[in-house]
């Protein structure tokens, strides 16, 4: 009878420390697995992920460079105004008007090996040739179509220029955009003119004229609008509600012009990219189309490193290369600023390359070979 209920106490007792370790030492072995597959799907995740936001800022920073650029020039692409210096509402003088410039002398170096742009393009609804302007009495320069200019609000912002291109045409030469304050059978009254208008043009750039400066800027595309601030003050490129960001993790922005080179004929085929500046009225007239590369990064870094080299694109930073001969560069991604303990390889990379036509400037022009001088 005794030993009966021995045994039947043995066969109702619970596990012993030897069964318990072995279920712990089993189910740590589970976690560890577990944790093992987890950390390899979640890096997964991430990498796609992080993919797919690059594809996106960088999508949206091309579309809306190119969408700018593709405007540029509207209103301003006249032989006798392009390339002047020209005064804007906010008191800031712009040197050389242009459609398109890569790395304006007036605009504060983006991140280190990137490039800036600075687009510029009038507004106006009506048709971009200038009115020429009768007597000039003062702020008043008569025209014919005075009802194409608008007092507003907002007012439209005009330019008059001379009928000779000035030389040099800045300093006291320089153009201003100036808004209207009255349009009249009389003429059209600005708030600034300057004098010897007379048989000159005024040119409507609308209420809304684009000047607007793009840099990469702490890895992030930024803009900045020259008709509301002074964007050429450096003191200012961290001021987020003065240099916009538009799209996040932008690590690279390079451009070159595209230029018609071929002496004695004006084709409005490109015939060189490089990124050596026009200097001349002309030179401008010639620069049809604006290559450019935008480099977007995903913004989670691996723990190994991913990307190996630098990316290389089409064109290439040298300021004079052969016609389409010239070497292309690395897209330089070493001076990216990157979290302690990771490196720049250790992020993906989207590349957006695309050449953008300046549709202003290839409507200059014509059968004959482009404006007269050029």
């Amino acid at each position: 009878m005794l030993s009966r209920t021995i045994n039947s106490r043995r066969n109702t007792s619970g596990f012993s420390i030897v069964d318990i370790m072995v279920g712990m030492v089993i189910g740590l072995i589970g976690i560890i697995v577990i944790m093992q597959v987890f950390s390899v799907f979640e890096a997964q995740k991430r990498s796609t992920t992080g993919s797919g936001d690059a594809q996106n800022g960088g999508a949206i920073a091309l579309y809306s460079i190119q969408r700018d650029i593709q405007q540029a020039g509207y209103g301003i692409s006249s032989l006798n105004m392009i390339g002047c210096d020209v005064q804007l509402p906010t008191g800031v003088t712009l040197p050389s008007l242009a459609p398109v410039t890569i790395n304006h002398a007036s605009i504060p170096a983006g991140d280190t090996n990137t490039d800036t742009l600075l687009v510029v393009y009038g507004s106006s609804d009506n048709p971009t040739e200038g009115n020429v302007v009768g007597t000039q009495v003062g702020s008043n320069y008569p025209v014919q179509a005075y009802t194409s200019f608008s007092a507003g609000p907002p007012a439209d912002l005009v330019i008059a220029e001379t009928l000779t291109r000035p030389s040099p045409c800045s300093g006291a030469n320089k153009l201003i955009l100036t808004p209207v304050t009255s349009s009249a059978t009389t003429g059209v009254t600005v708030t600034s003119s300057i004098t010897g208008m007379t048989g000159g043009a005024l040119y409507n750039l609308g209420p809304t004229p684009i000047v607007r400066a793009y840099a990469v800027r702490n890895g992030n595309l930024t803009q900045c609008n020259y008709t509301v601030n002074d964007c050429s003050i450096a003191g200012n490129t961290a001021n987020t509600a003065i240099w916009t960001p538009i799209a996040n993790n932008i690590v690279s922005l390079r451009a070159q012009y595209g230029r018609d080179t071929i002496a004695g004929t004006m084709t409005g085929m490109v015939d060189t990219y490089d990124q050596t500046t026009p200097t001349t009225n002309c030179q401008w007239v010639r620069t049809s189309a604006i290559r450019i590369v935008l480099v977007a990064r995903n913004d989670q870094p691996n723990n190994i490193p991913v990307t190996q080299n630098e990316p290389i694109w089409a064109g290439t930073t040298a300021n004079s290369p052969t016609g389409f001969t010239s070497s292309a560069l690395p897209i330089v991604l070493t001076t990216t600023t990157v979290p302690s303990n990771f490196t720049w390889q250790s992020y993906r990379y989207k590349i957006f390359e695309t050449t953008s036509p300046i549709p202003n400037i290839q409507l200059l022009v014509s059968p004959s070979g482009g404006p007269s001088g050029c």
